[in-house]
């Protein structure tokens, strides 16, 4: 922290005029965001949401920005690694796939976004929106990893309520891999975090509200989700309209309850946890 309780990132910067800040922090953003457009790693409006969470996390320092960079480039590699083998196993199931959308962005990055703006509103109280921030990405994290790895290597799922198998990429489904993953997901994210000079206790807060909201992902994958049906093909999905181009139904869980929604639920409580945490 630098004199008067604001927070060394944003002082560094406080010579330069706000529209300066922003059309720099915005064209790095912007640059970042169409490498990863042109990767197909995001498509036009995940490009777009990008961008402003680029954007804003650059404002409140480099350092959020780079924290934030290095998700979503462990993220995207990881969701690479192996995707056909990965495609083949879940074809059918999930409801999407390739180049995340702005849902996908906003859903994994947009609690950490608004910490980032809290940061800039609030400076003084800068640890609370580091921890709130850096665990959301940590549960994100700790999400992806075990989804990925675990559907790589994991071999057959099974609920995480009452063990009963589930199929491969159905949500609420875990492996003994997928559950190392996560907790190797949240602890990529802290170590980050400590290699760029933010404090110990909240890293180590949120390598347990990143585990705690990956958890509880999976927890409401199990239970409230909504889950579908196609009575072509006889299969549970998480798809409206299955691979045979039938619109499926839904069985079961509350139709505001998607897969994005509930990665956003996980992000926020994984951050308010670790808020709870470093108080």
């Amino acid at each position: 922290m630098s004199q008067r309780g604001v927070p060394r990132d944003i002082h560094a910067t406080g010579r330069l005029s706000i529209l300066a800040r922003i059309t720099i922090a915005a064209g790095i953003a912007l640059a970042i965001s169409l490498l990863a457009w042109r990767a197909r790693s995001l498509d036009t409006g995940g490009a777009v949401a990008a961008t402003i969470t680029g954007t804003l996390a650059l404002l409140a320092g480099w350092r959020w920005g780079i924290l934030l960079v290095a998700y979503f480039a462990s993220a995207s590699a990881i969701s690479r690694f192996g995707a056909a083998r990965k495609n083949a196993r879940t074809a059918g199931v999930v409801a999407k796939g390739g180049a995340r959308d702005a849902l996908q962005v906003l859903a994994n990055g947009g609690v950490f976004a608004v910490a980032a703006a809290l940061a800039l509103a609030l400076p003084q109280h800068e640890q609370r929106w580091l921890a709130l921030g850096i665990a959301a990405l940590a549960a994100s994290a700790s999400d992806t990893w075990a989804t990925e790895i675990g559907t790589l290597y994991g071999g057959a799922p099974h609920s995480i309520l009452g063990w009963a198998p589930v199929p491969v990429g159905m949500s609420g489904g875990v492996t003994g891999i997928g559950l190392l993953a996560a907790i190797a997901g949240a602890a990529f994210i802290a170590l980050s975090s400590l290699a760029l000079g933010w404090p110990v206790r909240v890293a180590l807060a949120s390598v347990i509200g990143g585990v705690v909201g990956s958890t509880l992902d999976s927890v409401l994958g199990a239970t409230l989700q909504q889950r579908r049906w196609c009575d072509r093909c006889n299969r549970a999905t998480e798809r409206a309209v299955h691979d045979c181009g039938t619109p499926t139904r839904p069985i079961s869980g509350l139709a505001a309850l998607n897969n994005d929604s509930v990665n956003l639920l996980c992000g926020l409580a994984g951050g308010l946890i670790a808020l709870a945490i470093t108080g």
